[in-house]
């Protein structure tokens, strides 16, 4: 048996070894139009480059419409710092492929653990390449570690879990979606306490440290509605039928202008307020966690809000793979299906960026039939994952045959049922 275990983690660190050098590869020509003419990598050697250099005189940018981060994103972009010899585009790559290693030793650890699988680690190193590149020049991977390490420490510390999720949350707000799962009393109250101390106690060190710490806050409203967003492909299919409106640069990214594209973002806010209902009646009258069931609720939860967003970019791709490899190393987890749905979208992503991105800023008839297909799948996803989700958290009925496990360093219990357990 330790021979069969030596030789998948061999396996898994050869693969991983292989995509990455393919990635690294694919950033050495990142310059070739198929990979994007040099805008993938771009944002790194200018935007964060230029972020760097505002943030180490110990300010935020706070007059940039660009900024959009809370304030917890600017320790990450100075981190680049700790690497001198290098130069900053160098140094944000290597410290991504460094925090991509640790969430997958993070996940192989995880994963062999009694009742775990290593599924979660192969499916990690497998689907992160799917996006090609991009995943070294955003610092998308470093947020998910914050999520994929607070969810997995679980188990050993609620303390641990709260704070890394706080952290994350305050490098860029959705890591604080996975504590929605947690497991009701004891747990729940630990890991809230963690992650509210940690985070203000936090937040009150980068007000102390930089100024203008809330500037973020002021380019958020001002938001329309992304091309790539499902509201974006609604109206990218509508120039098709005589729509007037046109795609612009705003905010950071390609935005539709014109008529009803307020009523269509104002949809898209008030689908987000539902989904987090839904959520919250999902919490209340669940009445069954198992060890999987914080890892599957995160995911339905940050799937919910990314597809119910005005803004759905490449990288939240990113996210959802980190979530769903969470979920593969619980082998009671109901996400199995979804986390396929999730794989396929993250190559439908890398084909809409920055293949055919062209198409997709143009709405013509390949952009709009990718970005259905890109959308259909992560709609899909959050459908089916919040179903599953539901079904799984309800009460055990009477005559199901159940035994009792320990949950987490408290002690509660929780119910797994033979008959559903991989429902």
């Amino acid at each position: 048996m330790n021979a069969v275990r030596r030789h998948r983690r061999l396996v898994l660190a050869l693969a991983w070894l292989a995509t990455r050098a393919g990635m690294l590869l694919l950033l050495a020509y990142n310059s070739l139009p198929l990979l994007g003419r040099g805008g993938v990598a771009r944002e790194v050697w200018r935007l964060y480059h230029h972020w760097y250099g505002v943030l180490s005189h110990g300010a935020f940018p706070a007059h940039d419409p660009l900024w959009q981060y809370p304030p917890g994103a600017g320790p990450v972009l100075l981190a680049p710092a700790l690497l001198p010899d290098l130069t900053y585009f160098q140094a944000f790559v290597a410290l991504t492929l460094a925090t991509d290693a640790l969430i997958t030793l993070t996940l192989a650890r995880a994963g062999t653990r009694p009742g775990h699988s290593l599924r979660g680690t192969a499916y990690w190193i497998v689907g992160l390449p799917l996006l090609l590149h991009m995943p070294l020049v955003r610092y998308d991977v470093q947020v998910t570690a914050f999520a994929v390490i607070s969810l997995l420490t679980l188990s050993r510390s609620t303390r641990a879990c709260g704070a890394f999720a706080a952290l994350g949350a305050l490098v860029k707000v959705w890591p604080a979606l996975v504590l929605l799962g947690m497991p009701r009393g004891r747990t729940t109250r630990s890991v809230w306490t963690s992650a509210v101390v940690t985070g203000a106690l936090s937040l009150m060190g980068l007000v102390a440290l930089f100024n203008n710490p809330f500037a973020f806050l002021r380019q958020q409203g001002g938001r329309g509605v992304q091309i790539e967003s499902l509201g974006g492909t609604a109206l990218g299919l509508a120039t098709h039928a005589g729509w007037p409106g046109q795609v612009h640069y705003r905010y950071g990214a390609m935005e539709f202008t014109g008529p009803y594209v307020s009523a269509v973002a104002d949809a898209s806010l008030a689908l987000t307020a539902v989904a987090f209902g839904l959520l919250l009646l999902w919490r209340v009258r669940a009445r069954r966690w198992t060890d999987a069931t914080p890892f599957d609720a995160a995911l339905s939860a940050v799937l919910l809000f990314t597809v119910t967003s005005r803004v759905i970019s490449p990288q939240y791709m990113i996210w959802l793979l980190g979530l769903a490899a969470v979920c593969l190393t619980a082998r009671h987890t109901t996400q199995r299906p979804v986390a396929m749905l999730i794989l396929a979208a993250s190559a439908v992503s890398s084909v809409e960026f920055p293949v055919l991105y062209v198409d997709v800023i143009h709405s013509t008839w390949t952009g709009c039939a990718l970005m259905v297909v890109r959308n259909g799948l992560l709609a899909a996803a959050a459908v089916l994952s919040f179903v599953r989700l539901w079904r799984s958290s309800r009460a055990v009925p009477a005559t199901a045959h159940t035994r009792v496990l320990p949950s987490g360093p408290h002690g509660e219990s929780q119910q797994l049922t033979a008959a559903h357990s991989g429902a």
